[in-house]
């Protein structure tokens, strides 16, 4: 009797092999099944430790698919020991059958009974593989409910101990020294104008060093960090639960992404609080004020170019925009630069600068320091030489591409516990203990994954920084060179952007001077080529620069 060519294919989502479920006692079954009913089998596959949630991960079975399209051994049938062997995802589980018989061949689940080519084998592949993928889904439902539960218990549900915390038995307690930076964190955000970016700025200025710990491996703080702080409800004793969540990426079947969720629960902590519930709640009013961004409604158009760059001559703050039409006969828009009054003075009392500065000339005669810079000759060469350096930021690229790597080893073996935790079996004595152990497992897993997403976020915006500055740098320079050129054909937004890349702050005299002359100085963020060497500020109120820029008191609201 001519037997019938077919492949065995077998998996098992651990390496740890599943009583009953081993490799070779699932390829001992098949060879029997083989051998009594007439079968060859001409090809094996075996997919050790993968799971079986989708396809992705299962190099051999894509490669048993690839062969049978390619025809190269004209088999009948797959050999499988279960269902569940062949796949838990039912969509999956369809899809490749249909291929599979799309080249004329069957699926045979040997322990199950269940044979693809009958009508009956059919509609039981269709039921029994939806009941998989639903067990699977029920089993992540039982382990994020006792995370649920330990929640709603005030107790941390997962992840390293946030900064200022450490955990003792699964229990966080405070560590002052850490504690003392969160309370600053907090106090320097509501009690002064400073913003997130403000704050972390002002702590690295003032010398103040982050505490190296496992989520933890950069000394100074950045602004993610900050909001970070200003954003957990732990630090006034509450627990959250659901702050991010799994979604399913739209256009795919199985792709999933954990992403942020603003609609998350909180519960009162066995902990004890860093700052008071007042204190969060005023820095939240703050984070929802300062976080968005502000619609403009009039003059679409329009932006103000040094707004912010240009430094109040009283308390330093930067001056802000100002929009005025109901003075001006002609109603056409006049737009200034002032001090909002929002900083206190050494004397306790507020900034009381009221003078309005007109934005067109002041911007007219920023344009013309930075015009009387570049048409140096020795101007391009200088700077090319200056900014052309390039940043060393291989060591940085190294690490987070070793991070990714670590990341995506530990979300497989998050994965292939799960898998594991899925092929228990219910009858097993032991199956609660089993269940539960694992559990604990997995929780591991998710803290060691949250740390590494917070690593690489950390390392992400340093190369970001690092990247900026020098994407800047080489950016400004050709810009700079052909200012005169180009600037003018700006729109008001490309203008705004270089201001901001090139200078770093503007200083100004509380009254035009007799010569005509208000800007006191300018400060650049990186060194700019000036006569015969470089500074990274212009103090304008010296007379050979005040030559340099043509007496601009002369030319005052001229444009380039």
């Amino acid at each position: 009797m001519k037997q019938i060519k077919c492949y065995m294919y077998t998996r098992v989502s651990t390496t740890i092999q599943v009583e009953g479920f081993s490799l070779d006692a699932q390829r001992d079954r098949i060879m029997r099944y083989a051998d009594g009913n007439g079968f060859k089998i001409v090809g094996e596959y075996c997919d050790a430790g993968k799971s079986g949630k989708n396809m992705a991960g299962r190099p051999q079975f894509k490669q048993m698919l690839d062969d049978i399209e390619s025809g190269k051994d004209e088999v009948a049938f797959v050999l499988v020991f279960k269902l569940s062997r062949f796949g838990r995802n039912a969509a999956d589980v369809l899809t490749s059958l249909q291929f599979m018989k799309t080249y004329g061949v069957n699926l045979i689940c040997v322990d199950d009974s269940i044979d693809s080519s009958k009508d009956s084998g059919k509609l039981m592949i269709s039921v029994l593989s939806a009941v998989a993928e639903i067990e699977r889904e029920n089993i992540l439902e039982q382990t994020m409910a006792g995370r649920r539960r330990k929640a709603e218990e005030g107790k941390w549900n997962g992840g390293f101990a946030p900064y200022g915390y450490e955990l003792i038995k699964g229990e966080l307690h405070i560590v002052e020294d850490e504690a003392e930076i969160i309370r600053l964190i907090f106090k320097k955000f509501i009690t002064t104008n400073l913003g997130v970016n403000g704050v972390a700025n002002w702590l690295n200025n003032q010398g103040y060093k982050k505490k190296l710990r496992q989520n933890n491996k950069l000394e100074g703080f950045t602004t993610h960090f900050v909001k970070g702080v200003l954003d957990n409800p732990v630090y006034y004793g509450m627990i959250a639960f659901g702050r991010r969540k799994t979604e399913k990426i739209k256009g795919t079947v199985n792709e999933t992404h954990v992403v942020k969720n603003d609609d998350y629960i909180l519960h009162k902590g066995i902990h004890e609080a860093i700052i008071s519930e007042e204190e969060w709640n005023v820095a939240r009013a703050k984070r929802e004020r300062t976080g968005r961004q502000n619609v403009k409604t009039h003059a679409l158009d329009h932006e103000h170019i040094l707004s912010g760059l240009v430094k109040c001559p009283i308390c330093g703050a930067g001056l802000t925009a100002n929009f005025s039409r109901k003075h001006s006969k002609d109603k056409y828009e006049r737009f200034y630069y002032h001090c909002k009054h929002s900083r206190f003075l050494p004397n306790g009392q507020k900034c009381n600068y009221k003078k309005n500065w007109v934005q067109e000339d002041v911007n007219a005669a920023v344009e013309r320091v930075i015009c009387s810079l570049v048409t140096n000759p020795d101007f391009e060469k200088a700077m090319k030489s200056q900014i052309g350096e390039n940043l060393d930021i291989t060591n940085l690229e190294n690490e987070i591409k070793n991070l990714r790597t670590l990341l995506r080893r530990k979300e497989s073996n998050k994965n292939t516990l799960i898998a594991q935790i899925d092929n228990l079996n219910p009858d097993d004595p032991h199956y609660k203990k089993k269940q539960d152990d694992m559990n604990i497992r997995l929780d591991s897993f998710y803290e060691d994954i949250e740390s590494l997403e917070y690593q690489i976020s950390e390392a992400e915006t340093r190369l970001t920084n690092i990247q900026q500055q020098r994407i800047n740098g080489e950016t400004i320079y050709n810009y700079l060179v052909f200012f005169e050129k180009y600037y003018s054909q700006f729109s008001d937004a490309e203008k705004k952007e270089f201001m901001n890349v090139l200078i770093e702050k503007i200083e100004i005299f509380e009254e035009e001077q007799e010569n005509g002359l208000f800007l006191k100085s300018i400060s650049f963020r990186f060194p700019i080529y000036f006569k015969s060497g470089y500074v990274r500020e212009l103090r304008l109120t010296e007379k050979s620069t005040f030559e340099m820029v043509a007496l601009l008191s002369q030319h005052k609201g001229d444009n380039i």
